[in-house]
């Protein structure tokens, strides 16, 4: 377990919109100066590279990674929450790696577990050391690598590495999917309506595809496309609502149909009518 329950449980939705607000502008300001950084090896050979939290996971007491971009549950969500965290976590003990805990997390189920190998491999990161505050650290926070510093850190600065692993994780797992690896994982979420169904009444229930209106962070949110009208939703869910449309970026879902051409559905014919005692509506 890697939060405790107060990470997802909260009295208003004002006070989680606030934190954000905050820590987005501490992770600004942060990027502005020099990112800390440390001397890490990638590879799994070396094992003495800096960590930031002593143990394999970080104290329970530590907020929600996601705060960041989830808007905290008001009351009545609270006993819901609070069971549905403990099923996350109640069951994985200590084994359970921070990519599997954060892609099983309420409102991440768009996400898909990205490969450690994948992330081992500073090609497949080139750039994104510039994007993100606390890259380093942030970067062991994903890979599990247990630290010795933590001591180092306050606890606002252990949440602000906590929200940079959120936000590196993402940018990562936005050029992970559009691998053959990474869409073929997505591929199972498509076929099981992880990612929602069209809500227009002609799409008839039609499966629909993450997608962002812009790769860069912070410009919108992620929606849902829809293959058969080929237009975009807000997902349903409130808490997959709140998650950055970067992380999916402008171009999977587009390349997804194209590599699984079988599934890309017949344009929709219908349309609806609107009438008024039964006539058609004159269209100027």
């Amino acid at each position: 377990m890697y939060r405790g329950e107060g990470a997802v449980g909260g009295s208003k939705g004002e006070v989680g919109a606030v934190d954000r607000k905050r820590i987005n502008e501490a992770l600004d300001k942060q990027l502005e100066r020099s990112s800390p950084s440390t001397s890490r090896v990638i590879n799994g050979k070396d094992k003495s590279a800096r960590y930031l939290f002593p143990g394999k996971h970080p104290p329970d007491h530590h907020r929600d990674s996601r705060s960041v971009s989830l808007p905290k549950p008001n009351a009545k969500d609270e006993s819901e929450t609070d069971s549905e965290e403990s099923d996350v976590s109640g069951s994985d003990g200590d084994d359970t790696s921070w990519i599997s805990w954060f892609c099983n997390l309420r409102g991440n189920e768009f996400f898909c577990e990205v490969d450690d190998d994948y992330i081992q491999d500073d090609f497949n990161l080139c750039g994104l050391s510039s994007q993100v505050p606390y890259y380093d650290y942030a970067l062991d926070l994903i890979l599990d690598v247990e630290s010795s510093h933590g001591d180092m850190f306050t606890e606002e600065q252990n949440e602000l590495v906590e929200s940079a692993a959120e936000m590196l994780y993402g940018l990562i797992h936005a050029r992970y999917i559009l691998t053959s690896k990474g869409m073929a994982a997505m591929l199972d979420k498509y076929k099981n309506y992880d990612f929602g169904r069209c809500p227009r009444v002609y799409c008839c229930g039609q499966p629909c595809l993450p997608a962002g209106q812009s790769d860069t962070p912070r410009s919108s949110t992620v929606k849902i496309y829809c293959p058969r009208c080929e237009d975009i939703y807000y997902p349903r869910s409130k808490y997959q609502g709140n998650i950055d449309g970067a992380y999916f970026g402008t171009t999977f879902p587009h390349l997804f149909l194209m590599t699984y051409g079988h599934l890309k559905p017949q344009k929709a014919s219908q349309s609806y009518v609107p009438r008024v005692f039964g006539f058609k509506i004159h269209k100027p």
